[in-house]
C-alpha cells in the first residue's frame, strides 16, 4: 500500500478524491484548488511566502483527479 502524503490526506478530507467532486464548471474547480492552497497555508500555521508551492500543488492534484 503506497502511503500518503501530509499534502494528499488534507485534499482528499477536502473531498478532492473524489472524480464526481470534479464534474462541476471549471470556477468549481479553481475554488476546490483555492480552498484547498488556503488550507495549505493554515496548516503551515499561516506562513507566507509559499502561496506558489501551495497553489501549484492544489492544482496538481485537481487536475490528477480529472484525468483519470
Amino acid at each position: 500500500m503506497k502511503k500518503r502524503s501530509h499534502t494528499q490526506k488534507l485534499m482528499e478530507r477536502r473531498g478532492l478524491e473524489d472524480r464526481e467532486n470534479l464534474n462541476g464548471s471549471h470556477e468549481d474547480i479553481l475554488h476546490r484548488v483555492a480552498a484547498t492552497a488556503y488550507e495549505l497555508y493554515q496548516q503551515r500555521g499561516r506562513e507566507d511566502g509559499h502561496d506558489m508551492e501551495d497553489w501549484l500543488k492544489a492544482e496538481a492534484f485537481v487536475k490528477s483527479q480529472a484525468a483519470h
